[in-house]
Formats: structure tokens, sequence, C-alpha cells
């Protein structure tokens, strides 16, 4: 398959299921921008492959995503696909919950999927083609103990997708997310440590608590992911619209 011409943002691109997703749509010949917050993993990732380019920018600052990406537009052409991948996470039982724990979680995982999509639209219009897909979670599925403001921003994201898919289904775009479990990445090593550090467990007992509900018993590799967002931008993916797709190995 090739996404030739086709101009790709990957947020959160720096490491993880980010670097994945770029790298794979890079190999199929789409020139990729990654965002993120630190230019060190993000330099890293680009050196990678000479489809990538990159840039510093706060998704969750409407300003700052129109800026970089008037800066992205000027020199590599129209944004034609964005992977709003860019999110955090943490737990903590709700009774110790602070306002700030869920607006923390909402201004990235929520207003940065939003300003991420609102900002590539007119280019999308403008080309009458473009492919947005956010990467939620099972949690926006369904519900996890201990971390109902990280569930609730996720909820909040397919929300966003299914109604905007409806809003742009006879515009050429195509609007979707793609909701794995676990994920072997660094976030997911630092829930295991967080784990760890809190109840005095092994790592292998913390990776089997998180995957006890993985029929298939084990943590999603970001490839997987990856190749679904493939799919989702290829040439006959046209009427795969306002879908959540689970990644979880049979747990949704």
């Amino acid at each position: 398959m090739t996404l030739k011409n086709k101009h790709a943002v990957v947020t959160g691109g720096g490491s993880g299921v980010g670097e994945a997703i770029a790298l794979k749509l890079a190999e199929n010949s789409s020139l990729v921008t990654i965002l993120g917050r630190r230019d060190k993993p993000l330099k890293k990732v680009s050196a990678k492959h000479k489809n990538i380019n990159w840039r510093v920018c706060n998704v969750a600052s409407s300003e700052e995503v129109e800026s970089c990406y008037n800066d992205i537009r000027s020199e590599y052409g129209n944004i034609n696909i964005v992977i709003a991948n860019a999110g955090i996470a943490s737990s903590k039982p709700f009774h110790k919950m602070l306002v700030q724990d869920i607006t923390s979680l909402i201004d990235v995982n929520l207003i940065g999927v939003f300003n991420s999509f609102q900002h590539a639209l007119k280019d999308m219009k403008s080309d009458k083609w473009g492919r947005m897909i956010s990467i939620a979670s099972t949690a926006g599925l369904k519900g996890y103990s201990y971390v109902s403001a990280y569930s609730a921003s996720k909820h909040a994201v397919i929300g966003l997708t299914k109604s905007l898919a409806l809003e742009l289904a006879n515009k050429g775009i195509t609007v979707n997310s793609i909701c794995p479990s676990y994920v072997d990445t660094p976030m997911t090593d630092r829930t295991i440590k967080n784990i760890t550090e809190l109840t005095n467990i092994s790592e292998a007992d913390a990776i089997s608590e998180l995957v006890k509900s993985n029929p298939q018993k084990r943590l999603i590799k970001p490839i997987e992911i990856a190749e679904v967002v493939s799919w989702l931008c290829g040439k006959h993916s046209d009427s795969i619209n306002g879908q959540n797709i689970p990644v979880s190995g049979g747990e949704i």
C-alpha cells in the first residue's frame, strides 16, 4: 500500500505507539510530521526514516497547534491524515482525586484530540479527502477501577469520534478511533512501576494484573495498533467511519 503525496501528523510521536505509527506510515511512503513536547525523543524517531519530520508542540494549546500546523503546512503541504495519539494516564482512588487530576487528563486526552483534528480540517475539506484517527482505549468502552478520570477522558474522545464522523461523512473524510488495552510502551512501564511500588508485588505479578482482562493474557504490541492505522488510511477503507475498534485480544 502507498500513501505517497499524503502528509500525516502523528501526535505523541516520540515513543511507543506514536513511534510505531509514524514509522509504519513513513514506510507506506507518507510524509510524516511527529509532534511532542520534548525534542530529544522526536529527533531520535525522525532519524529512523527519511520521510519523518518533527516539531515540538503542546497539543493541549489551540494556539500552539494552529501555529505548528501553519508552519508544517507551508513546508510540507496540506495535512491529509491526523493520528491523535498524544495522551497521559494516571490512577487514583476516586475519593482522593482533586479537580486538577481530571482536568489535566481532559486537557491532553480530549482537548488535544479536538485541537489536532480541528486545525487540519480545512486542509481535508479542501482536498476532499482525509483521515482522522484517535488512539483511545478500552477504558473508553468500559470502566476500570481507579482510573475514572482517564476512562472519562477516553469515553469523551469516543463521543467526539462518533459525532464528528457523522458530521463529515459526505466530505470524503473518515473519523475513527482505535481502542487498545494495555500496550507494551513506556507509559505502561510507568504504570507497572507504580503498582510495584505501591503494593510491593513483583513486576511479573503487576503485568499479570494488567493483562488479566485480556483473554490472550499479554500486552498489546505497538505495531499491532500501527497496522490498524495503516489499514484505516488505505485505499479501500472509505466506508470505515465512526468506528471504535478494540485491539484487546478479545477483551471487548
